[in-house]
């Protein structure tokens, strides 16, 4: 199962507990965590169902390459890292 895991300043801000999910891309894996915590979802997805700017998704380590429909595959193993992008000095 695909691990979906967010980081601990996005806690402070919202519920989101780890989930393991059946998945086959980011999409369809956020979906589903989104469908057991719907306040989750707009808090990480814009109007138009992409990431927004200051939220960045990684998987096994790698940042996605689709912000827009995230369709970036997973594996079976996967990890999904959701975080909130900081910024400021």
């Amino acid at each position: 199962m695909v691990k979906v895991i967010f980081t601990e300043n996005l806690k402070r801000h919202i519920d989101c507990p780890p989930c393991e999910v059946e998945a086959a891309s980011v999409a369809e894996a956020l979906a589903k965590v989104f469908a057991a915590h719907p306040r989750l979802g707009s808090y990480i997805l814009d109007d138009q169902g992409g990431l927004r700017k200051h939220v960045m998704v990684t998987v096994d380590n790698n940042l996605i390459l689709d912000r827009e429909s995230l369709s970036d595959p997973l594996d079976q193993n996967s990890e999904v890292y959701v975080l909130q992008a900081l910024s400021g000095g």
